[in-house]
């Protein structure tokens, strides 16, 4: 029973994750109307991490009634694998979503290739995981094809030609699937949320020196869209993020990088279902082979495995 409880924990809380980063799209392209990318994931990141800390202590009081002086404090330094884990999670995360938000920036580019290229962790994290002597079984496989189309089928209703911000979306995609490969590598070892509260302050400060170099932020701007980097800040960033390193404790990456891309589907659905977009015919089959897939990377194949 504790067994089947554990198999489908991981993977609900990814579902939960790419719901949170679907709905919070809209607050994500309504920051962008009057703040620049390096400015609006600097303080949102930085937020989110600074939303992680009461959660912290709190996790930690508990800790201390238990063990007394035995509880170990958060963030020791003597904890080196935190510590890197936090450095290369919060690069790998600060590089992928600046190319994601610089992408928005170009008018050669639409939203829906951006979530399109983007999904292409699907495809880069089993390769990636065939170099890290990964082996990935053939449904898994058959899943990420059907992933891909059904993305494709959400995403892209037009001519699909290569631009300058598709580029930056494909970017986007690699470092992502860096970043699933190094949650998938460090989570086990280490306390879930205090790795995803130093990636955060990671990118967020990296992100904010970029703003300084870069960018001429204006306070006026970022308080007009205080809501937005709210929301993103603490939901997308604080929630959502933590979710997925504590979701990816022993979930394949494979499959993670798979329920992950699920955030393009709730993110259509929320329109529908909050601004009243319509979808089509061809949106609705993407939908429903979106979730084909996640489910196909649920049922287990024990003949397979036997040999």
């Amino acid at each position: 029973m504790n067994t089947t409880k554990n198999r489908f924990l991981g993977p609900l809380l990814l579902l939960l994750t790419a719901f949170i980063w679907g709905t919070s799209f809209v607050a994500q392209s309504k920051g962008m109307e009057r703040i620049e990318a390096f400015t609006f994931n600097g303080i949102r990141t930085v937020l989110g991490a600074l939303s992680l800390l009461p959660v912290i202590a709190f996790q930690y009081a508990g800790q201390k009634r238990r063990e007394g002086e035995k509880a170990k404090k958060p963030f020791a330094l003597s904890d080196k694998t935190l510590w890197i884990g936090g450095l290369c999670c919060g690069l790998a995360l600060c590089v992928a979503s600046n190319f994601q938000q610089q992408a928005f920036n170009d008018p050669g580019t639409s939203s829906g290739k951006i979530a399109f290229l983007t999904a292409m962790y699907m495809i880069i994290v089993p390769l990636m995981g065939l170099f890290l002597r990964k082996k990935i079984p053939l449904p898994v496989w058959i899943s990420v094809f059907l992933g891909v189309f059904g993305v494709y089928l959400l995403c892209i209703n037009e001519g699909f030609t290569l631009s300058y911000g598709d580029i930056l979306a494909l970017c986007c995609a690699l470092f992502y699937s860096i970043h699933i490969l190094l949650i998938d590598h460090f989570s086990p070892q280490v306390d879930g949320v205090q790795l995803s509260c130093l990636q955060f302050f990671v990118s967020g400060t990296l992100s904010l020196i970029c703003m300084g170099i870069f960018e001429t932020p204006i306070l006026t701007d970022i308080l007009a869209v205080a809501p937005a980097i709210l929301y993103s800040g603490v939901l997308s960033c604080g929630v959502a993020y933590t979710l997925q390193v504590v979701g990816q404790k022993g979930t394949d990456p494979t499959v993670a990088s798979l329920i992950m891309c699920l955030e393009s589907v709730f993110g259509v659905l929320s329109g529908w279902a909050i601004l009243g977009e319509t979808l089509s015919a061809r949106e609705i089959a993407g939908c429903v082979i979106m979730f084909a897939a996640i489910l196909l990377t649920q049922v287990k194949w024990p003949l397979k495995e036997a040999k």
